[in-house]
């Protein structure tokens, strides 16, 4: 099993630092980034998730260590997000080992390619001994993931990374393994799925652990980048932070409730109920996103983004959302590739109804793509 699961065996030498400094009985701190799967959602406690199963592994593995947990997992996130809010929800509270899972929410493209890559990067050259391990999750059903495109990234940069895919696909499809067993809905691993996604982790942490008198060889350089590479720089504008690039607002309002914790997702962001209401953003970069909230509570508003005034190219903010499982986090992309100069971003509520249940709430904008701003 460790032999397939490991998509990428990649450089060991900053995993092993941090196992030689939790066995010299300092303290470590492990953290986790993903979406869904990676918060614990359909696991029935928090302990049960295949993150905190990873973190009871060090701390049973290394008792002289004090071990310290982050989980940074947001439900319906890609990397384009991760890379945007990584530094706030994860690097600033300094983990010696970061895990980063986005193989299912991520699509299988060259978009997708570049974001995770500048996540990769932003990671990877925060602390030049802070250690990074990838996880490539799977659909259940049809064994899809971004794992073909993230494995790129991982072998370019010779990032240790485990696939899901290599080691459960075979197993379901051999009828060895019923899926029922691990998910109820192909995506979400329940409490049993959760344990097997953590033990094919965990198989290649002791794996690295069994080999550390290894040789190891040295840390290469950073390498070029494989894409673009214009969205590690993405920074995340919310109302506690956009004061500088608000360029005018009417009938917007600010949400100054605080923000507990970061699965409470639409906070620090603008509401608006009133047809006509507008914000506008001043902004320098090549790429920007916008984030809204769809609700499943209807009728919701409509709004309409503009980038530099051109109507042709606006884009529609529907606040309603068709599924059924909850309010999403939606990241619309305003500009991708374009010009990097200054541009105006003008979001304008165009469609209120009288049963509105919710007004419509924008959480952020994200600025990418100023290398040289």
């Amino acid at each position: 099993m460790t032999e397939k699961a490991q998509s990428n065996r990649g450089n060991r030498r900053r995993i092993i630092n941090v196992f030689k400094k939790a066995m010299a009985g300092e303290s470590i701190t492990v953290g986790f980034l993903g979406g869904s799967i990676t918060q614990g959602c359909a696991a029935t406690s928090y302990d049960k998730c295949y993150a905190y199963k990873v973190f009871e592994w060090f701390k049973n593995t290394f008792p002289l260590s004090d071990v310290k947990y982050i989980n940074a997992g947001i439900g319906a996130t890609d990397s384009q997000f991760g890379c945007a809010r990584v530094q706030d929800d994860l690097l600033s509270r300094k983990p010696d080992l970061c895990f980063v899972e986005f193989s299912v929410n991520d699509e299988a493209n060259d978009h997708f390619l570049e974001t995770y890559e500048g996540l990769v990067r932003k990671i990877l050259s925060s602390d030049a001994s802070r250690a990074l391990m990838l996880i490539h999750n799977v659909r259940f059903d049809d064994g899809g993931s971004a794992q073909l495109f993230h494995t790129k990234v991982a072998r370019h940069y010779e990032v240790p990374a485990v696939s899901m895919r290599d080691v459960i696909i075979p197993e379901l499809e051999s009828g060895r393994l019923d899926n029922k067993t691990i998910t109820s809905d192909n995506l979400h691993p329940n409490d049993t799925g959760h344990e097997m996604v953590a033990g094919i982790i965990i198989s290649v942490l002791e794996d690295i652990r069994d080999n550390m008198k290894e040789e190891e060889p040295a840390e290469s350089d950073m390498p070029s980048p494989l894409t673009s590479n214009l969205y590690e720089d993405s920074v995340r504008y919310r109302n506690d932070n956009a004061g500088s690039i608000i360029a005018g607002i009417s009938g917007f309002t600010a949400d100054n409730l605080p923000q507990d914790v970061i699965t409470d997702i639409f906070r620090k962001g603008w509401t608006a109920t009133e047809k006509g209401s507008y914000i506008m953003f001043k902004v320098k970069g090549s790429c920007i996103g916008v984030q809204y909230r769809r609700t499943v509570r209807k009728p919701a508003p409509v709004a309409t983004l503009t980038v530099d005034g051109d109507k042709n190219s606006a884009i529609e903010l529907n606040a309603e959302f068709d599924e059924d499982w909850g309010d999403k986090l939606c990241l619309a992309t305003a500009l991708d590739h374009g010009e990097n100069k200054e541009h105006t971003v003008k979001i304008e509520l165009t469609q209120a109804h009288e049963g509105d249940v919710l007004p419509f709430y924008l959480v952020s904008i994200i600025v990418s793509g100023n290398k040289n701003g």
